[in-house]
């Protein structure tokens, strides 16, 4: 058996060793805590899904092979593009009134953040959900937790999967009719 990489074998080892050095020089680059940063990259995410309605800034907050899964619908997104259409749906019947605008809240004293090492981060936590009407004070809609798989990538925090479950509807949601 000859011990020697091949060439071919000896670039890949350099190719994923520079990657690797680039994520770690990257991540180092920001003198934050990591927490800090998910946490960052969390509320530009949920800003750009529920308070400003905006896909195209979604765009830039998701891998190209995001996953979503949830537990009362199943997997509800297989990628960035099915993602981003889903929510430009749903920003669509918000403004012609066929859906309510949310809000989330994330439960700040739930959130946990742990380093993927060669990836990026995990966050987990819990978060509340209310329907928002001008003029009228927020209702909650519902409770769920979460797990996230964030990818690290050129300085950038990118939303790579979604875990999200345990999904409890307030006592007054849905409304009785």
């Amino acid at each position: 058996m000859h011990s020697e990489l091949s060439p071919r074998r000896s670039i890949c080892h350099v190719l994923l060793a520079a990657l690797a050095l680039a994520a770690a020089t990257a991540a180092a680059q920001d003198p934050r805590p990591l927490p800090t940063q998910i946490a960052e990259a969390d509320q530009a995410l949920f800003r750009a899904i529920f308070d400003d309605c905006d896909p195209e800034a979604l765009k830039s907050l998701v891998t190209d092979d995001f996953e979503f899964y949830h537990d009362k619908w199943g997997q509800i997104a297989r990628s960035k593009a099915e993602f981003v259409k889903a929510i430009q749906g749903l920003c669509e019947r918000q403004r012609a009134g066929t859906d309510f605008k949310g809000r989330r809240v994330l439960v700040k004293e739930s959130l946990e953040v742990f380093p993927m090492k060669g990836y990026g981060a995990i966050e987990s936590g819990r978060h509340d959900f209310f329907k928002v009407e001008p003029g009228k004070p927020d209702v909650p809609t519902e409770k769920a937790r979460f797990t996230h798989l964030w990818r690290l990538a050129d300085g950038k925090w990118l939303l790579a999967r979604v875990l999200s479950y345990d999904h409890v509807d307030e006592p007054c949601w849905p409304p009785k009719r």
